[in-house]
């Protein structure tokens, strides 16, 4: 946990926010300023900084944000019209709040 990190105080309840997915491991709700019809977060509730500072022992945490963004597709109704997966990373890499997340963006119209 990271005291100044807004995902940690989200993960233990000091920020509300309402979840669409939560597990011990994970939590995902909806971008603040979402860039798509449908963009979601999902996130370790573990403070890992970025894509950067994962460790050999954060295997099963990115396989299952893989596997939940999947499911999310499914249950926002994007897994067969098509959606992207992404993680910003570093500054230079649009990432803006340092706590490792993944983006899942869809919804648009053909």
């Amino acid at each position: 946990m990271n005291d100044d990190c807004i995902f940690c105080k989200i993960a233990i309840g000091e920020i509300p926010t309402d979840f669409l997915y939560e597990n011990e491991r994970l939590m995902v709700f909806r971008d603040i300023n979402p860039h798509a019809p449908v963009h979601l977060l999902i996130v370790p509730k573990k403070h890992i900084r970025s894509v950067n500072d994962l460790t050999e022992a954060d295997h099963e945490i990115l396989s299952e944000l893989i596997m939940v963004a999947k499911e999310m597709a499914k249950a926002e109704s994007v897994s067969e019209s098509g959606y992207r997966l992404f993680f910003n990373v570093e500054r230079g890499g649009g990432q803006v709040i340092f706590h490792l997340h993944l983006h899942l963006i869809g919804g648009w119209k053909k």
